[in-house]
C-alpha cells in the first residue's frame, strides 16, 4: 500500500492506524521536497478529510519552493478512513469532525432528504448519515490527532517540536473552529474553510462566549464562497451565514484572525481554502 501512495503522490507514504477509542483510520504522510530531519526539521500540518483531500492539497507542498511566494516547510499528514470504512467516509466523518452536542439544523436534514429524493443517496444510507450526528464525537477524534496519532509522526518523520498547523474544510471546518475554541497550544494555526456551522445554535457560539473577551492565541484563518451565499441552497447559505456572524463576534477581541472570500461553490472550494491557508498563515 505504501509502495502504491508513493508512485500516486511524489514523497508521500501511507499507513493505517487503531485510535486508543477503537477506531480506525489511513494516513498519507507527505514530506517537503528534500526534506531532511537531520539537518532542519519541519512542522506538521494535518488535514482534515484525507480520503477526498489528499489528492487536491498533497501536490501543494511543491509551494515550499515557490520562488514568488515560498512557504514555510511542513509535513502534511492527510487522515482520512481505512478498508471498507473509506468507502464510508462521508458518514464517518459526521461522528469525527462535528463536535459533541452539535444541534442538528433542518436544512441539513432537508438537504439530505433532497439526497434520497434525487437518487444520490438511498434511505438507508440517509438514516445512517444522520445517526452519526445524533452522537458525534469531535472531542475524541481531536484526542485522536494530538494523543494518538502525532507522537508516531513526531518519532517516524523527525518533526519539529513546534509551529504545527492544522486545516479542516466544511464539517472539517467546523472540527477546526471547535479545535481552535479548545484554546489548546498543541497548534500554532488553523485553516478553517466554509466551517459546517449550519445551525445558528452551533457549539461554537456557546464556546466563544464562555471564552469572553481574549481568544486563543492560535492564528485562525476563515474561509468561506460567494457562490454558497449566492447560491439557492438554504444548508450552504446559513452556512456562511452564520460563519460571517462568528467572524463578527470576533472584531471586538484580541486574537489573531483572518478571512478571506472565495470564489467557488462549496463542493469546489477546498483546495482554494487550503492554499489561502498556507499564504496567510505559513508563508515565509
Amino acid at each position: 500500500m505504501s509502495t502504491m501512495w508513493q508512485g500516486c503522490l511524489a514523497h508521500t507514504d501511507y499507513f493505517e492506524m487503531r485510535s486508543s477509542g477503537g477506531h480506525d483510520y489511513g494516513v498519507w504522510v507527505t514530506t517537503p521536497p528534500r526534506y531532511d530531519p537531520a539537518a532542519a526539521q519541519a512542522p506538521a500540518v494535518y488535514v482534515l478529510d484525507g480520503n477526498w483531500a489528499v489528492g487536491m492539497t498533497a501536490p501543494l507542498i511543491v509551494t515550499q519552493l515557490d520562488p514568488m511566494q515560498p512557504i514555510q516547510p511542513y509535513v502534511q499528514v492527510s487522515v482520512g478512513y481505512a478498508g471498507e470504512e473509506a468507502e464510508q467516509w462521508e458518514r464517518l466523518r459526521n461522528r469525527d469532525l462535528v463536535p459533541p452536542g452539535e444541534p442538528i439544523a433542518k436544512e441539513y436534514i432537508d438537504a439530505v432528504e433532497m439526497g434520497v429524493e434525487t437518487g444520490t443517496m438511498t434511505r438507508e444510507q440517509a438514516d445512517a448519515y444522520l445517526a452519526e450526528l445524533s452522537d458525534s464525537r469531535g472531542d475524541m477524534f481531536l484526542n485522536f490527532l494530538t494523543d494518538d496519532l502525532h507522537p508516531r509522526i513526531e518519532r517516524d518523520y523527525g518533526t519539529a517540536p513546534s509551529g504545527h498547523g492544522l486545516f479542516g474544510y466544511s464539517y472539517g471546518g467546523l472540527f477546526s473552529l471547535y479545535a481552535w475554541l479548545t484554546n489548546s497550544t498543541f497548534f500554532e494555526s488553523i485553516g478553517a474553510g466554509s466551517p459546517g456551522i449550519i445551525n445558528e445554535d452551533s457549539q461554537v457560539f456557546a464556546r466563544l462566549q464562555a471564552m469572553g473577551d481574549t481568544l486563543p492565541a492560535t492564528k485562525l484563518h476563515v474561509t468561506f464562497n460567494d457562490r454558497e451565499i449566492l447560491g439557492d441552497l438554504a444548508v450552504y447559505q446559513n452556512l456562511t451565514k452564520n460563519t460571517a456572524t462568528f467572524l463578527h463576534r470576533l472584531t471586538s477581541r484580541s486574537g489573531s484572525v483572518t478571512s478571506a472570500l472565495m470564489h467557488d461553490t462549496h463542493v469546489t472550494g477546498l483546495q482554494a481554502s487550503f492554499l489561502s491557508y498556507l499564504r496567510t498563515c505559513r508563508a515565509q
